[in-house]
């Protein structure tokens, strides 16, 4: 196995390996990988269903998604499904998935089905690397917040993806809500600090009314954004990743128009997050 720097923003190339049958220390070193650069990305994988869902079980529970389509022999694999005639794709701007949950999630693996000729790539962000160029004094401002989490604008009755083509597709209107964390966590496994908001669900800060927050917030964006945090992956066939829902974002380009594209996401729980 060789695992070298994807990107200098984000991102690991893990090669020489199958996830189907990986050994005791190769799993060792994926783990520290991963909480290391936030983000893995395979290449040239033979992974079923079945082996999906092994390897997921390798690193802890599976998370339901109670929004996503599953498919149908495998409750535990949501298929992120974009039909050749609709126009909106699931997950299309810069967030981290489940921060609205009391426990968000701790990670998703997303394996390549079915892929456009051209296009449908995934970009990431690194919000270790992004906390850590933060000005002490910010930091210390920062560590002492916490933050409104919420999927009702994007999920609810009234949520953004309602007066879209995918409403169809997904479930879960009465199931939306809100959580409350600390903006700044601490990465249970390798001990290092984390910037723990997002621009698709944190709304505002603790105590703060939400155009308060709102010039704080944008600045946080705007630095993870433009200051060389991110990488952006193109998917092949074989392609798998796995990437940290605690220290990254995503966003998936939707510039496929009048094709089809079919990923397989399994979902790691979580737990509950704390304060550095």
């Amino acid at each position: 196995m060789h695992i070298s720097q994807f990107s200098t923003g984000c991102g690991a190339l893990v090669e020489g390996i199958q996830l189907a049958n990986l050994s005791s220390n190769e799993l060792s070193d994926l783990r520290q990988a991963f909480a290391d650069h936030g983000v893995l990305f395979f290449r040239n994988q033979s992974l079923s269903p079945e082996e999906h869902l092994t390897f997921a079980r390798r690193w802890g529970e599976i998370v339901i998604n109670k929004f996503f389509t599953h498919t149908q022999e495998y409750p535990g694999i949501a298929e992120v499904r974009k039909e050749k005639d609709q126009e909106t794709n699931v997950g299309g701007g810069w967030h981290t998935d489940h921060s609205y949950d009391q426990e968000p999630a701790l990670g998703s693996i997303l394996v390549a089905r079915e892929l456009p000729k051209s296009g449908g790539d995934t970009h990431f962000a690194n919000l270790q690397k992004a906390y850590e160029s933060l000005s002490n004094g910010l930091k210390q401002t920062l560590e002492t917040l916490r933050a409104v989490h919420s999927n009702v604008h994007v999920y609810g009755e009234d949520g953004y993806y309602q007066s879209t083509d995918l409403s169809s597709q997904l479930g879960g209107v009465n199931e939306v809500g809100e959580a409350i964390h600390p903006v700044v966590i601490q990465h249970p496994d390798n001990g290092r600090k984390i910037l723990y908001v997002n621009p698709g669900f944190t709304l505002r800060f603790e105590g703060w009314t939400p155009e308060e927050s709102r010039p704080l917030l944008n600045f946080l964006f705007a630095h993870v954004l433009t200051n060389g945090y991110t990488c952006r992956f193109n998917w092949e066939p074989g392609s798998v990743a796995f990437w940290d829902n605690r220290s990254t974002w995503h966003s998936a380009e939707n510039d496929y128009q009048g094709q089809f594209r079919l990923m397989h996401r399994i979902t790691l729980a979580g737990r509950a997050l704390e304060a550095v």
